[in-house]
């Protein structure tokens, strides 16, 4: 029997093998099951188009035997539930959870494929999938945790339950292939468990919650079940993973924003108690939807979707079907904007699917007849494509394909004749949504063509031959690489090389493939020598990790991006040498150059550890080190590309070091906790511990590979002590808190220390108390502290710890600032301290200006500013508000004590110096300048200095 028939000739030799190696796995009698199954012809192109299309298809009926004779027997499999009776360890339970899942995923592929089901039926069986699995898992680990722990119960007693609301595609039962699962954990009332070990529900359910993300999300040899995001909880990940649902009902009446309404449309229960579900929706629903019209939902929601137009902007998306133009976003939002203005008034807009939502659209009045139409056949050929994108290797991935082969494998699996065919209905389903949204979507961007690699492969095969010397030398020296002799050197050396004549054949057709790839690439650079110095180190890196270079070579932009930031910058190159895992952050220009938020930057690293078992230290500090250099390499990346200006780049690398000081702080505190208990007075939220930034970190001007200099304060009673087996009073637990906090950033792992600390500038310096009692720093710095101890301050701010304890320094700080100040004694001291600095640090000469430390530089405008605070803060507190320097600044002007004109002169100096600073870091160059630079500036900040401190 000829199965094969159907099957396009470029793909029939591919289909024999794999169905020749399906035979040889399965055995005979399965076989001939198949076969027989295999005389309708419907099937046989089934089968076709389905090993053809998915490769993860392929893989699971190499894995199970069995299945590929169930599908084509029967038209559904069903979903059979997973007794939990049965189940005895968590393994077997994560076991049980992937199995399921990759025989769902499976069907999904070949029912979709085989035209047995269309989209809507393949959604809802993913969505019912996930629900199945998050119910599997969460009555599974709450039987555990109750076995340990007793049940939740409120304080009268009544059992309680968490409740799991699914969000986006899972709330509104579209699920697609490889979608992530948004989620976000409620329980009804607070109170104990009744065990024994009795626990605050509260630690029960993060407990709960916990266990249940790791048995979904975790990657196993069985693969994963669904990726998890908790990000849409209130305060996102800066909030605790569960909350009650009287918190949630105050978060979202007093602190709700228009996105959050946005994503609460989708919401719906998908496990745990069904009464308790139901009494949390009708808590959500005043919030989702207004009692009246809503038309300032208009604004909010165009500002999303300007939003997401910046963040794409990078690059065109045009082949993105989901966020590309006439993408399936833009569905979703012309769906969901009508539900937010108008569902407050119209109960039947809140349906959650939006296929069911387009025609009441339309009968209402709201779209054009006939749109709504339009609108679902465009959506469903945009969903239909999406699966068969995610189903060919089970990725999550919206880009169509840039190879022909995929192409064409890609069109055939979803049953048109080629890819222009596809292409062509894209185009016309995709104008409809455009037409429908265009007033709130700009127009695409255009992009050039990649230039083509082939004309450089000649020239990397010959690049050690003598005779093709001329030759080669004239292709390099007319493609812009100069001096050509130097290029030609360098590829030479690299061939040579022994390592590379040693590497594995797949490894050398993979170097093979790159370097052509690279210098067509490089060619296009402004210094093309200069861009191949500096990947070139990257390439001898991986050389033994070649899949590296498949990265690179199946992904074009990543190329170019790489070659864009190491010609900007030395130091990124440098990094990526080091680190070649970074290169992951090059395949998301989006994510790469979009500029993140404090907020953001926070919450991407508690849900990176929320990920990690608290109990593995040396897991926790390699993912620290790994965010801080794929965050720093952003942070450089959008300072080169012009994305970040000089002030907020420094404000990125603040907020960076601030979210890694605040889960250091919580690891060290959950590592100590658990040696000695908890100290005398310290309680959930309040560590009795503060952590207090000063110098550029305190003043939010963090530069690249800065240090931290940190001071660490506690307010607890140091007669108490700890209340853990093993006992010691509150002062050495502070103590050697900091003392394992210093460790966790300073060890030098396989991937480097976090950060160099200095705590220098704690009371009495080196000499002095690592952790100093609140009562003792406010004494000390009354009492012994020196002026330049009180300048420092002025840059001091709390960054993590106790939220009570920080208020507290905050007043301190305050109070200590606005003290009564001899002025003509502080000016004195002001500038001896400044005169024995300049003494000692400054590198300027004759041909030479140090930015930092020369008359008229930076110091000398930090100076200026804390000679004006600490001297007139008694009678403007304003002005210490701010540990910046330029808000101080601007300040002084506000509080009428600096002419605007002084001031903006001095802020436009000190930018200018830290810009050609930032420039200098990412050079790898000392902070200085010819001696002619900047004079206009130098004079300006030395005019100023002359007119406050003489």
């Amino acid at each position: 029997m000829d199965i094969f028939e159907s099957c396009p000739p470029q793909f029939r030799p591919q289909l024999e093998e794999q169905w020749h190696h399906w035979r040889e796995e399965v055995g005979t009698g399965t076989v001939s099951r198949a076969e027989l199954l295999l005389e309708d012809e419907s099937l046989q192109l089934a089968v076709a188009r389905s090993f053809i299309g998915s490769d993860f298809f392929y893989q699971q009926c190499l894995r199970n035997p069995e299945l590929l004779p169930e599908f084509l027997q029967s038209e559904d499999l069903g979903l059979a539930p997973i007794d939990i009776d049965t189940i005895d360890s968590e393994e077997a339970l994560d076991r049980e959870l992937r199995r399921l899942r990759n025989r769902t995923i499976a069907e999904a592929i070949w029912r979709d494929f085989a035209g047995q089901w269309d989209i809507p039926r393949v959604c809802t069986r993913l969505s019912d999938l996930a629900e199945t699995c998050i119910q599997t898992a969460l009555d599974w680990h709450h039987r555990e945790l109750a076995g340990r722990y007793g049940e939740p119960r409120d304080d009268s007693g009544n059992p309680q339950s968490l409740v799991v609301l699914g969000m986006g595609k899972l709330g509104a039962r579209e699920l697609n292939l490889s979608s992530d699962i948004d989620l976000i954990f409620a329980y009804r009332s607070p109170g104990h468990t009744d065990g024994e070990q009795s626990q605050e529900n509260q630690k029960f359910f993060q407990r709960l919650g916990q266990r249940l993300i790791k048995s979904l999300d975790a990657m196993t040899a069985d693969g994963f079940v669904f990726r998890v995001d908790m990000r849409l909880r209130p305060y996102g990940d800066s909030g605790p993973l569960v909350s009650h649902f009287a918190a949630l009902e105050d978060y979202y009446q007093t602190q709700g924003r228009e996105w959050e309404r946005y994503a609460m449309v989708k919401a719906r229960p998908v496990a745990g108690s069904g009464a308790d579900a139901a009494e949390l929706m009708e808590l959500l629903r005043p919030f989702t939807y207004r009692r009246y019209i809503d038309f300032s939902a208009i604004d909010a929601l165009r500002e999303m979707k300007s939003l997401i137009q910046r963040q794409v902007r990078a690059r065109s998306l045009g082949d993105n079907i989901k966020l590309g133009r006439g993408g399936i976003r833009e569905v979703e939002f012309i769906v969901q904007s009508f539900q937010l203005i108008r569902g407050g008034r119209e109960p039947a807009l809140r349906e959650r699917g939006l296929l069911k939502l387009l025609p009441l659209l339309e009968s209402d009045g709201h779209l054009e007849p006939g749109a709504a139409d339009q609108l679902a056949l465009a959506y469903l050929l945009l969903r239909r494509v999406e699966h068969a994108l995610q189903a060919e290797g089970d990725r999550q991935t919206q880009t169509l394909p840039a190879e022909s082969e995929r192409r064409e494998r890609l069109a055939f699996a979803l049953g048109y004749d080629n890819w222009e065919q596809l292409l062509g209905e894209l185009a016309d389903r995709r104008g409809v949504i455009e037409r429908e949204f265009d007033m709130v979507i700009a127009p695409p961007e255009e992009i050039a063509e990649p230039s083509a690699a082939e004309e450089w492969e000649s020239l990397w095969a010959g690049c050690g031959s003598e005779t093709l010397e001329a030759v080669n030398l004239r292709t390099l020296g007319e493609a812009g690489f100069a001096p050509a002799p130097a290029a030609l050197k360098l590829l030479a050396e690299l061939r040579g090389e022994r390592i590379v004549s040693a590497l594995p054949s797949t490894a050398r057709a993979r170097l093979d493939r790159f370097i052509p790839l690279l210098l067509a690439a490089a060619a296009q650079e402004e210094n093309s020598l200069l861009a191949l110095e500096r990947v070139l180190p990257l390439v001898r890196s991986v050389l033994r990790r070649s899949a590296y270079l498949v990265l690179i070579n199946e992904n074009p932009p990543v190329l170019n991006q790489l070659l864009s930031l190491c010609s900007a910058s030395p130091r990124i190159a440098e990094q990526l040498a080091r680190h070649p895992i970074l290169l992951d952050e090059l395949l998301d220009p989006r994510r790469l150059l979009a500029p993140a938020s404090r907020e953001d930057i926070a919450d991407e690293l508690r849900r990176e550890m929320l990920r990690l078992d608290p109990g593995d230290l040396e897991m926790q500090m390699e993912a620290l080190r790994h965010f801080k250099q794929s965050q720093s390499l952003r942070i450089a990346a959008q300072e080169v590309n012009g994305t970040l200006p000089l002030m907020k780049v420094s404000d990125s690398l603040t907020w960076l070091a601030e979210a890694i000081l605040q889960q250091s702080l919580q690891m060290a505190w959950r590592q100590m906790v658990e040696k000695y208990g908890a100290p005398g007075g310290s309680a959930d939220g309040d560590m009795r511990f503060a952590i207090v930034a000063y110098g550029k970190l305190g003043g939010l001007e963090l530069g690249h590979g800065s240090d931290l200099d940190i001071v660490f304060v506690h307010d607890a009673d140091p007669q108490k002590s700890t209340d853990g087996a093993t006992r010691i009073d509150n002062l050495s637990f502070y103590t050697r808190l900091a003392q394992r906090l210093i460790h966790i950033l300073q060890t030098r792992t396989l991937s480097g220390p976090l950060y160099e600390v200095d705590t220098r500038l704690r009371p009495s310096g080196k000499s002095g108390l690592l952790v100093t009692s609140l009562a003792a720093f406010e004494k000390y710095q009354r009492e012994s502290a020196w002026t330049w101890e009180h300048q420092a301050l002025v840059r001091a701010r709390p960054v993590a710890g106790s939220p009570r304890l920080c208020a507290g320094f905050e007043q301190l700080r305050l109070d200590l600032l606005c003290q009564p100040r001899d002025e003509k004694k502080l000016r004195g001291e002001v500038v001896a301290m400044r005169d024995k600095m300049r003494a000692h640090l400054d590198k300027s000469n004759g041909s030479t200006f140090d930015l930092k430390q020369g008359p008229g530089g930076i110091v000398d405008i930090e100076f200026v500013v804390q000679y004006a605070a600490l001297a007139w803060a008694q009678k403007a507190p304003s002005i210490v508000r701010y540990t910046d320097n330029i808000r101080i600044l601007e300040s002084l002007i506000e509080a009428g004590l600096m002419p605007a004109h002084q001031a903006a002169h001095l802020i436009d100096a000190y930018k200018a110096y830290r810009s050609e600073g930032h420039r200098l870091a990412l050079q790898q160059l000392p902070g200085a300048v010819a001696g002619d630079h900047f004079k206009a500036e130098r004079k300006t900040v030395q005019t100023s200095w002359r007119q406050l401190l003489g």
